[in-house]
């Protein structure tokens, strides 16, 4: 049993990924204690878990790594280009093609592709496949800030075409208060605090997780509520899986082909294909909480990014295990 679980968790199959499934089936046998009507205020309770989760990944950041950090501009551009430029394209011109602006699932796809990159597991598969680690630090830490801005800007050029209401400056405000101030404020704070943050990171690591866990349940609540999903077949449901996992696939050889065409090394190519192809599950939760203030169909608009966020995690393990063993790593 153990030998399995140590399988499981290697391939990004551990227990956050088992709980984020148990929400969902929570949601929908209990829609009622995640929608407004909930005895306990879930909703306040996960807007102060959001500002928190951002007022310590600002303290994590380093202002003189990052300023050390800058050096590298040919590939943190090339990282930060195609996060936030190539996969919403490649999403954006599938959009179109396929003429589904009406569907919600298409528009959470492409809000997972307008999404910043991971931190925590585009670090950690790239150190696995043996690539430049403090490359794919600094660009997963950037990623998150620019994100802030970059991705509401995307969803304000998409989402005039639908019947999702959404106000750019409103967004931005809020964006600020919640998510950006509390971040400056714990930059300011780094060498105060980081101590303090290093000493209980895996206390940290779990909050975050369960403030996760509670955006996910209280938006499928408010979907299942409202029967948002009754239009949706398992057929497609199960094409929406193997969609994300051609988009990954994708966006992977892309990556490498654009490397190969600026002629990066080895280990800054692994650097541009792992961070440029994972999207954030975290900044996606938080960021849709605010972005999207109908609760009811942010459910479905989650959905893509919660397939993809498995696949990335998934499959990605397993090319960077693949690419570690060919160096010796």
């Amino acid at each position: 049993m153990a030998k399995i679980r140590a399988t499981l968790k290697r391939v990004g199959l551990n227990n956050f990924f088992f709980l984020l499934i148990a929400m969902i089936f929570l949601a929908k046998f209990f829609p009622h204690w995640g929608t407004a009507d909930s005895p306990v205020p879930l909703k306040l309770i996960t807007g102060a878990g959001i500002s928190v989760i951002f007022f310590f990944y600002g303290v994590k950041l380093s202002p003189q790594k990052l300023i050390d950090g800058l050096s590298n501009w040919k590939l943190h551009l090339v990282v930060q280009a195609t996060t936030f430029l190539v996969f919403p394209l490649v999403i954006l011109i599938l959009y179109w093609c396929f003429g589904t602006e009406g569907n919600y699932l298409w528009l959470g796809t492409f809000y997972l592709a307008a999404l910043p990159s991971t931190v925590s597991s585009s670090v950690v598969m790239v150190s696995i496949a043996g690539g430049n680690l403090p490359a794919a630090i600094f660009n997963a830490s950037i990623s998150s800030m620019v994100g802030i801005f970059i991705t509401p800007v995307w969803m304000d050029f998409l989402l005039p075409e639908t019947a999702v209401s959404f106000d750019l400056t409103d967004t931005f405000i809020k964006l600020s208060l919640q998510v950006l101030f509390p971040v400056l404020i714990g930059l300011m704070l780094h060498h105060r605090l980081i101590a303090f943050v290093n000493k209980y990171q895996n206390a940290l690591k779990n909050f975050d997780q369960g403030i996760i866990l509670l955006i996910v349940f209280t938006a499928f609540a408010e979907s299942f509520s409202e029967n948002m999903f009754e239009g949706h077949s398992a057929g497609e449901l199960i094409g929406l899986g193997a969609l994300m996992l051609l988009f990954f696939g994708l966006m992977l050889l892309l990556m490498y082909f654009i490397s190969k065409g600026f002629r990066f090394s080895r280990e800054d190519t692994i650097t541009v294909m792992f961070c440029g192809s994972k999207k954030s599950l975290v900044q996606g939760a938080v960021m849709g909480r605010v972005m999207f203030p109908d609760p009811v169909v942010f459910g479905v608009i989650l959905l893509p990014l919660m397939v993809y966020h498995t696949l990335q995690l998934v499959a990605g393990s397993a090319l960077a295990q693949k690419m570690g063993e060919s160096t010796g790593k």
